[in-house]
């Protein structure tokens, strides 16, 4: 799962590439731990990678992502948060060492990275309610 967190005009976004050998940018969350909900796994997912406290709104967005060279199938539901408390990141470190940069962009700077999912910037940015599919996006680094 993962958190679009909006501040004012901008949405946070991370790369999550150990070694900074990717420039493809993603939204923080992550994998699930068996027993929590979707939420409260989204919660401890981005304070691990931000440090932020964060309230999880309304799904948004179901993604699934595929690769058909090795079977791999990943199903991902974005959430609308809220930061709880300060929104600065300053010099966090993601705690599993995975999430190496984050940053907070506008819609025209989204726009110039390459970002994961497909529908990032519209889902962001649009203004549309509801529930949206993604269907089978095939994974890329």
């Amino acid at each position: 799962m993962r958190a679009i967190i909006r501040r004012g005009d901008k949405v946070l976004i991370v790369n999550a590439y150990p070694g900074q050998v990717s420039d493809l940018w993603c939204l923080p969350g992550g994998g699930v731990e068996r027993g929590a909900s979707l939420p409260d796994n989204l919660i401890r997912e981005v304070f691990e990678e931000t440090g932020l406290a964060i309230s999880v709104g309304a799904p948004c967005l179901v993604n699934e992502f595929h690769d058909p060279d090795t079977g791999f199938h990943q199903v991902e539901v974005f959430f609308y948060a809220t930061v709880r408390g300060p929104s600065e990141i300053g010099t966090w470190a993601d705690v599993d060492g995975v999430v190496n940069r984050h940053q907070w962009v506008t819609g025209a700077e989204l726009s110039a990275l390459r970002v994961k999912p497909d529908s990032l910037r519209d889902v962001v940015f649009d203004g549309a309610q509801g529930l949206r599919y993604d269907p089978l996006e095939r994974v890329v680094k």
